[in-house]
């Protein structure tokens, strides 16, 4: 009785963390093709207009966004969905002036909800399991930075240059993320 109950808890980890290593592939895949999907989205927007230039600004980009390769899988699902839960929150913001298009819009708000939402179970599992390397540091530097960009929006009344600079950091964000999509391997 005792070698049946020890048998089935060894079949069920091996097989929870055979289910968890395939879903960190397909993770990997579907957040790889959702990332490239947003990053043409962005694109699409209206290009930043010549004396919009004047108004970039250097928001002190974390460290940690410069230097991926300091991240295990756990520590990257985590920055994901902090960053990704971010940009979400930047674009629900008043756009009005850019002349965007709501439809676009709309579509990389869905990505980036759906991206959120395959990440969220194993952002879940690491955060009840305390399976990250990464510090408090790591997601204070992350949320000071998306403080400022949301700041520079207010500050500039959210017109269209402040978006055009706003669209801009975006693209290397997506950027990141795609590199960081890397460390979602088995």
């Amino acid at each position: 009785m005792t070698y049946r109950c020890l048998l089935q808890m060894v079949l069920l980890l091996c097989l929870s963390t055979t289910a968890l290593c395939r879903s960190y592939s397909l993770l990997r895949f579907q957040q790889r093709r959702s990332t490239a999907v947003c990053q043409k989205l962005l694109q699409q927007l209206p290009a930043t207009p010549q004396h919009c230039l004047e108004a970039r600004m250097d928001f002190q980009v974390p460290e940690e966004m410069k230097q991926a390769q300091q991240f295990r899988k756990e520590d990257a699902v985590l920055v994901m969905y902090e960053m990704l839960q971010q940009i979400f929150n930047i674009l629900t913001r008043d756009f009005s002036s850019t002349g965007w298009s709501d439809t676009i819009i709309e579509h990389l708000l869905e990505e980036l909800y759906g991206q959120m939402n395959r990440l969220e179970p194993i952002q879940k599992e690491i955060m009840q399991k305390q399976n990250s390397t990464m510090g408090d540091t790591t997601d204070l530097h992350l949320q000071k930075y998306y403080f400022n960009l949301g700041q520079y929006l207010k500050s500039k009344e959210h017109n269209r240059c402040a978006w055009a600079v706003v669209q801009m950091q975006l693209l290397r964000i997506f950027s990141f993320l795609k590199s960081l999509t890397g460390y979602l391997r088995n």
